[in-house]
């Protein structure tokens, strides 16, 4: 059975080895406990029998006015776990936090432009492409940022895609 919790500091030295991807970004551990320190309840780890680490997702709540979204900077499942639909879960928890308590218009991410199955998931997931951000990943490969609207957004502004690409220094940060 699979447990789902918030994440907590012991996790950050258990969770490395679903971090071996190589499509997944690693960050720097002090990256890691801003997050925790500052969005715990966008921050949640799965666990199997034995409290093995199966995944988790990170995420904060940024932006002001119509632009006042949840964000997913991290959802990854470590490989043997993959195809069970608990990436949709972790996703779903994050949008019910995003949705429901901090009452924002939409939650957005960003993916790898070869990313190919993580974008077919993203789109199951009822996300669009809403703009491609040119050379995002370590100035070389490009992103796609994705957006779901929220019940919030009910004209689904927030999703109407741009037409064409932007640059990084072109991204609003709160």
């Amino acid at each position: 059975m699979t447990t789902i919790r918030r994440f907590c500091c012991n996790d950050l030295l258990r969770f490395a080895s679903v971090n071996l991807d190589h499509l997944t970004e690693t960050f720097n551990m002090s990256f890691y406990m801003t997050y925790l320190a500052r969005w715990p309840d966008y921050f949640h780890v799965a666990e199997a029998p034995g409290n093995r680490v199966m995944g988790y997702i990170m995420g904060k709540v940024e932006g002001q006015g119509e632009s006042w979204h949840g964000h997913v900077t991290a959802v990854t499942v470590a490989p043997e776990y993959r195809r069970q639909q608990l990436a949709k879960k972790l996703m779903n928890l994050l949008e019910d936090i995003s949705d429901k308590i901090d009452k924002a218009y939409f939650v957005d991410l960003f993916v790898r432009a070869s990313n190919t199955p993580a974008i077919k998931m993203y789109e199951k997931l009822d996300y669009v492409v809403y703009r491609r951000v040119l050379r995002y990943y370590s100035g070389e490969e490009d992103g796609l940022d994705m957006r779901k609207a929220l019940s919030r957004d009910v004209e689904k502004k927030s999703i109407i895609p741009v037409k064409r690409p932007i640059t990084p220094d072109e991204l609003e940060y709160d």
